[in-house]
């Protein structure tokens, strides 16, 4: 019996790794209204890989973009891995490609066609140990908006906590 418990154990530590959030876009979900997600695979160098691990990507100016029927990273900073010499390092701002069906590509593509509609990378995660990159089809939030979706969290906040001390 207490074989069982350990396992049990070790299997859910094991299932937490390996959905383990290696960067997020937080200011996406505030300046973007997001409509839609897809889950994709990264084209990565070796260092970009162990640069990720470590936690050295910034996906705050990135955005994603349809060229010659290939989803493309544009803007996303991964800093170089530090143990590699500047030789073998990648360059930070490199465009790198994202891997989709043909049919998840076209679906975006006629959304994006939709006027006011981009691609916004949302996070970096490992599921299992392949590093994927969650990107979500945006519509950009106006002032007013962002305000109004900020009353609304602190009316939800305010209900909560009186809840509580009930």
């Amino acid at each position: 019996m207490a074989g069982k418990g350990k396992g049990a154990k070790a299997a859910a530590k094991k299932r937490l790794e390996a959905q383990k959030l290696l960067a997020d876009n937080r200011q996406a979900r505030h300046q973007y209204e997001i409509l839609d997600t897809l889950e994709t695979g990264i084209e990565l160098l070796g260092t970009e890989v162990k640069a990720i691990r470590a936690g050295k990507a910034n996906l705050r100016d990135g955005f994603c973009l349809i060229r010659q029927g290939q989803l493309q990273l544009h803007n996303v900073h991964i800093a170089g891995h530090e143990q590699a010499s500047r030789y073998f390092n990648h360059e930070p701002l490199r465009v790198r490609r994202l891997l989709a069906h043909r049919r998840e590509i076209d679906k975006l593509r006629g959304q994006l066609d939709t006027k006011g509609l981009t691609l916004i990378p949302l996070n970096i995660h490992l599921k299992g140990s392949w590093i994927k990159l969650t990107i979500g089809l945006g519509k950009g939030r106006k002032l007013h908006d962002k305000r109004q979706e900020e009353r609304r969290k602190q009316d939800q906040k305010d209900l909560r906590s009186a809840l509580k001390r009930l």
